[in-house]
């Protein structure tokens, strides 16, 4: 596959996972559908790192800081604090033991705090790859 393949791919594979996130929120799953809204913004984001590097293979690794800061994305501090509390959606998402920690603090203002902004980085780096 050319470089422009690998983008379209984890594109096309982010947009995918973006309509089963809107699926289980629509149905009150709000753990999973963050879990699944981390991964749609990781996707992106590897679609970044193959274009700003010269392997178009990226890190298997779902820490969405570690991934930006090998690319040339440039987001707002509000931003990059929102993908630190969002890469805790990888690891409470997978452990019970972490699930039953962040359901308690998914009240419905905080449920739609991040969904607010999901949607808004989702779409200002979809922008920003176009």
């Amino acid at each position: 596959m050319t470089k422009e393949e690998h983008i379209e791919y984890w594109i096309n594979s982010a947009n995918d996972d973006y309509k089963i996130f809107e699926l289980l929120f629509n149905n009150a799953k709000y753990l999973y559908s963050f879990f699944i809204g981390n991964l749609v913004i990781e996707k992106i984001i590897k679609a970044f790192w193959v274009r700003d590097n010269q392997e178009n293979i990226p890190p298997k690794t779902h820490n969405l800081i570690y991934l930006i800061k090998q690319t040339k994305i440039k987001l707002s501090e509000d931003d990059l604090l929102f993908c630190t509390r969002f890469n805790d959606f990888q690891i409470q998402g997978r452990y019970p033991d972490y699930q039953n920690k962040i359901k308690q603090i998914l009240t419905p203002e905080t449920i739609n705090e991040l969904k607010t902004k999901f949607e808004e980085l989702r779409l200002c780096l979809l922008n920003m790859i176009a």
